[in-house]
C-alpha cells in the first residue's frame, strides 16, 4: 500500500524503496491522511537544495500534513515549535510568514523530510521503530550524494549526521519550547544554509514565502 503512494520518481531513486516501505506494519489509527503521507516527496529530486529534516507529524490531526514542521493554511493558532522557527527565521533572515503552511518553500527547493512519516493521533513518537527510520536513512544517503545543505534539528534528526558530508551539514538543537533556548536561537541556520549552498555552486534559497 506505501509503496504504490510514494510518487514514481523516488521509486526509482530509492530501489529498494519497495522492500522498506512494506515492511512497515502501519496502525490503522494513523495521521496524517494516507494522501498526505507522502506529500513531502512531492518535490522534484532534481529542485532540491536544502533538507529540513524534522522527527515525526504533529500529535494534532487538524496540524499533520505530510510536510515536517509545517500546518494547513486554515490553521491559525500556529504550534509553539512553527512559532519558534518563524521566530529564527525573522531574526536571521527578516521573513516574517503569515501563514504555517510551509508548501510554498518546497517550490524553493527545499525538502521538509520527517524521519517518521505518521503517528497516532495526539500522541508523538508513536510510530517510531516501527520502519519508517530504515526507509528515510536510505532517502537521505541518496540525496547526500548531491549538492544538497541538510539542517537536522534534534536527536531523531541528528542521528543521520554520519551520512552527510561536514560541508553541507547544519546541525541544530530542537525547535521545540522544551529545546529552542538551549542553542536553536541564534543559530541562524537559514542564512548559513545559503553560505553552504554558495561553496557547492548552488544558488540561494529565497525564504519569504
Amino acid at each position: 500500500m506505501l509503496y504504490e503512494k510514494l510518487p514514481s520518481q523516488w521509486q526509482e531513486a530509492i530501489p529498494d524503496s519497495k522492500r522498506l516501505l512494506s515492511r512497515i506494519d502501519l496502525p490503522k489509527l494513523r495521521i496524517p491522511e494516507d494522501g498526505l503521507i507522502f506529500k513531502a516527496f512531492e518535490i522534484p529530486i532534481e529542485s532540491i537544495k536544502v533538507v529540513i529534516l524534522g522527527q515525526d507529524p504533529y500529535p494534532t490531526p487538524e496540524h499533520a500534513m505530510g510536510l515536517a514542521f509545517s500546518v494547513p493554511s486554515d490553521v491559525k493558532k500556529f504550534p509553539p515549535t512553527l512559532k519558534n522557527i518563524f521566530k529564527e527565521l525573522s531574526e536571521d533572515v527578516g521573513v516574517i510568514p503569515s501563514t504555517g503552511n510551509l508548501y510554498p518553500l518546497q517550490d524553493k527547493g527545499v525538502f521538509l523530510l520527517n524521519r517518521v512519516l505518521t503517528t497516532t493521533p495526539h500522541l508523538s513518537q508513536a510510530h517510531a521503530n516501527i520502519g519508517w527510520e530504515i526507509f528515510t536513512e536510505a532517502v537521505v544517503k541518496f540525496l547526500s550524494q548531491r549538492p544538497v545543505v541538510f539542517i537536522l534539528w534534534g536527536k531523531s534528526a541528528q542521528e543521520l549526521a554520519p551520512l552527510i558530508d561536514t560541508s553541507k551539514l547544519i546541525i541544530g538543537v530542537h525547535p521545540s519550547p522544551l529545546s529552542a533556548y538551549r542553542g536553536f536561537f541564534g543559530s541562524k541556520p537559514f542564512s548559513e544554509a545559503n553560505v553552504k549552498l554558495a561553496k557547492l555552486g548552488v544558488n540561494a534559497i529565497d525564504w519569504k514565502f
